[in-house]
């Protein structure tokens, strides 16, 4: 005879057998999530699971482009395409995650724009004309300094020795050129000859695909949407696929290239000899090699302090927290880069999206790390996340990083003139690092005009005369 499910349920030593079965994976499960939540302190910045990867979605999807541009730059410098995306995907995807693991702020790295140029289009393929091989030489020896300079303590000094407006006009300056970067990509803005910028045509698919990015950020904003930024980027991508604007994967390749990691210790074709003994033996790319250090050092300074404001990581006197720690992976990220063949990996600014989508620690960066990896298998389907499919996103957070400026002192000209030069600086030049540069001797300038010198710390002067040396080496 069967016995009823009640009285099977109900017999004592079938409840104990039962708790004993059900007991142990529960326990394991709320301790596995309390360590988690422990480790990152997640509910202690006011943040939860959820967010946190939204957060990392975002940021991902924001700086995604790097996926097909690296490979695409680099690829003229005669690394094997497959080699030069498996670099790209895997260093950023070990350094983002040993930033969210060391550091534990949300904060992803990758190729950085900018040094990839240089060590294609004036390394390799100028008049250097240098193999790839003693390029990531370069950007190794580059990383190695600016890791010894943060062990020296000397990077955090410079950076705690910056007034605070200053700090705050960097991070206002990232966010117009993270808006500008958007509308340019999407090709709401163009190029002219005549007037240099003006509107693109909003007739095309590619501004229709971008109004639909803005609209839609915009209006998800405005809603206060938890994931709008996400939410934008996959709406405008979608409406993409019809109007062409949304590429679809043409082949797959599911292979991984290593041949370009070891690049600094590999043989150098041209000579014969070791790629990073060449860095040493020609003084020009010692040069080289101190102006990718100063592009690095402030372009890390002024993205990592955009996204710790975003991100709601600085105290009240505008420094920024586990300023040492971040540095540090940021610093050992550009040597890795050279190591990987990927050029310099550094602190990407577009970290502010995932910050503003609502991540505030490094579980973020695991989901980053997660898919920058995927990408190595599955990077025709990444890149069909198009310029015009972020620019909403972009837009959104360059307002969000633009409401900082009500904080900088305006009736004060030693503290304002500096700040808006770096707020106009960094679009205007399309670089991070003229931008600061520009702030940076207008304010020891200034400060000499007033007689107050003596105001000026001493590391501000050697970073200010860096940068003088620096634009006139060009």
């Amino acid at each position: 005879m069967a016995v009823p499910f009640s009285h099977s349920v109900g017999n004592p030593c079938r409840v104990r057998l039962l708790q004993c079965m059900c007991q142990p994976q529960t326990h394991r499960t709320s301790t596995r999530k309390a360590s988690v939540d422990s480790f990152f302190k997640i509910h202690e910045r006011g943040s939860s699971v959820p967010n946190e990867i939204i957060g990392g979605l975002t940021t991902f999807l924001a700086m995604a482009y790097i996926v097909a541009v690296n490979p695409g730059i680099l690829v003229a410098t005669g690394i094997p395409f497959s080699a030069a995306l498996t670099s790209t995907c895997l260093g950023a995807a070990i350094m983002t995650v040993a930033m969210g693991l060391i550091a534990n702020r949300p904060i992803a790295l990758a190729s950085g724009m900018g040094i990839n140029a240089v060590v294609a289009y004036s390394l390799c393929l100028g008049e250097v004309g240098i193999d790839w091989r003693v390029a990531m030489a370069v950007v190794f020896v580059e990383g190695v300094i600016i890791l010894i300079l943060v062990l020296c303590g000397l990077r955090k000094a410079i950076m705690e020795a910056i007034p605070v407006d200053l700090r705050r006009a960097i991070g206002i300056g990232i966010g117009l050129f993270i808006a500008f970067v958007g509308l340019q990509g999407g090709g709401i803005v163009v190029a002219d000859d005549s007037t240099l910028l003006t509107l693109g045509d909003f007739g095309a698919s590619v501004c229709i695909v971008s109004l639909i990015s803005i609209v839609s950020a915009v209006m998800l904003q405005v809603l206060r949407v938890k994931g709008g930024l996400i939410i934008s980027i996959t709406i405008a991508a979608i409406a993409g696929i019809p109007l062409g604007v949304t590429p679809l994967p043409a082949e797959w390749n599911f292979g991984l290239d290593f041949s370009a990691f070891g690049a600094p210790f590999q043989t150098d074709p041209q000579t014969g000899t070791m790629a990073i003994a060449q860095v040493f033996l020609q003084p020009i790319l010692l040069m080289f090699a101190f102006s990718l250090l100063m592009s690095d050092f402030f372009d890390t300074m002024g993205s990592a302090l955009a996204v710790a404001q975003q991100g709601d990581f600085v105290d009240e006197d505008g420094n920024m927290e586990d300023t040492q720690s971040i540095l540090l992976v940021d610093s050992a990220a550009a040597a890795v880069g050279g190591i990987a063949g990927a050029s310099s990996i550094t602190t990407y600014v577009e970290s502010a999206a995932g910050a503003a989508a609502g991540a505030r620690t490094g579980l973020s960066n695991l989901v980053v790390g997660a898919l920058f990896f995927l990408c190595a298998f599955f990077a025709p389907v990444i890149g069909m996340v198009s310029g015009s499919a972020t620019c909403g996103a972009l837009v959104v957070v360059g307002y969000l990083m633009m409401t900082d400026i009500a904080q900088i002192d305006w009736k004060h000209i030693e503290h304002a003139l500096p700040a808006f030069f770096i707020i106009v600086g960094i679009p205007m030049t399309y670089s991070i690092t003229n931008g600061i540069g520009m702030g940076f001797i207008a304010y020891c300038i200034i400060l000499v005009v007033q007689g107050r010198i003596r105001e000026i710390k001493p590391l501000m002067w050697v970073a200010a005369a860096a940068f003088l040396l620096m634009f006139a080496v060009g």
